[in-house]
């Protein structure tokens, strides 16, 4: 069993290492079930784990941890009191800590039977990104109100949530700016979603693009996973009593909330987290992952793919989630070989 491991948080390079165990996979308790992985996506939260907190030096755990919260892969065994879910059947999970290893113990309710139809890649991106977004449209609900729609600007519109914001904006009629860190990044959405403006921040004047696109109308509100240092330019296009909804820090540094002018004008800072989707009730989650099943099924060029690298090469499949215009998720593999009772996957 190969496990990606650390101790202490720093550079991934520095901190992660793959260890093998001779000893089999632990066993499912009373409601879970034991998952064999074989495909999990490198997510930016992913790292943000591995690495810490901006500016803090590397810490040391006193445990060793698994990266990882989401993928896909094949029933092993399952638990006492286990419901619907049987042995050799494909599963996405999450929220499911520790994916980065060839086996998972979840609770049976985070694990989603996968369709047919339904390829294994897509799969391991079914969860996160999907229910981010429905998190992200309700944040978006409260802030707009019943006021008229918009306008709202969103940061890295050329990420795996960015253009699944922007495909929803498309289908719901939300005036959505999108902003990208390149010229070719811009090109990329404008062929994507050639109704919504593109604005690029490497231009000098990308503020007043942004405005040009609104008619001069103030922003509502903003979608944020970059963070400093554009958190401050972000602000002084919004309007009074607008809203910040931060949802990651893909740059580098930070903002103090003191630094901005959230009393003066009335400004609300919202921060969501995939992690509050299991506070939601069972009927909404649900309803939330049914939609993830639509998406995969109608529409699954919205879940790119950037590149695969076995689990053994996680050093190399960092790097590439680091890389300047990267589009889409990079994936760590496993091996499909099956063992006994298991049906071979697709």
């Amino acid at each position: 069993m190969r496990t990606v491991v650390h101790t202490r948080q720093g550079n991934p390079a520095d901190v992660l290492t793959l260890r093998e165990d001779p000893d089999p996979p632990p066993r499912p308790g009373t409601g879970q079930v034991l998952v064999r992985l074989l495909v999990r996506p490198v997510h930016p939260g992913d790292l943000a784990g591995v690495e810490g907190m901006p500016g803090l030096a590397e810490q040391r755990l006193g445990e060793v941890r698994t990266p990882g919260v989401e993928g896909m892969g094949v029933v092993e065994s399952v638990g006492p009191d286990v419901r619907g879910l049987r042995p050799g059947q494909r599963v996405a999970v999450f929220p499911a800590p520790g994916t980065w290893a060839d086996f998972v113990v979840v609770a049976a309710e985070r694990a989603v039977p996968v369709p047919d139809g339904v390829d294994d890649e897509t799969a391991a991106l079914l969860l996160v990104n999907p229910l981010t977004l429905r998190m992200l449209y309700r944040a978006l609900e409260n802030a707009l109100g019943e006021q008229d729609k918009g306008p709202v600007l969103q940061t890295a519109a050329g990420s795996s949530i960015g253009r699944l914001v922007s495909a929803a904006a498309v289908r719901h009629g939300l005036p959505l700016v999108n902003l990208v860190r390149s010229a070719s990044g811009a090109q990329r959405m404008r062929e994507a979603y050639p109704t919504l403006p593109v604005v690029t921040t490497s231009d000098g004047d990308w503020r007043e693009q942004v405005r040009r696109h609104t008619g001069g109308r103030p922003l509502q509100a903003v979608l944020d996973c970059v963070g400093n240092p554009l958190t401050q330019d972000l602000v002084t296009l919004l309007a009074d009593g607008g809203t910040l909804i931060t949802y990651g820090r893909l740059g580098s540094g930070t903002t103090a909330l003191e630094e901005l002018p959230v009393v003066q004008r009335g400004l609300t800072v919202q921060g969501v987290t995939v992690w509050h989707w299991t506070r939601r009730g069972p009927e909404e989650r649900a309803q939330d992952v049914a939609f993830a099943l639509d998406l995969a099924r109608n529409t699954p060029e919205l879940f790119e793919v950037a590149a695969r690298y076995d689990l053994a090469d996680v050093e190399a499949a960092v790097e590439h989630v680091r890389r300047p215009g990267k589009s889409g998720t990079v994936l760590l593999t496993s091996p499909r070989s099956t063992g006994a009772g298991q049906e071979a996957v697709r």
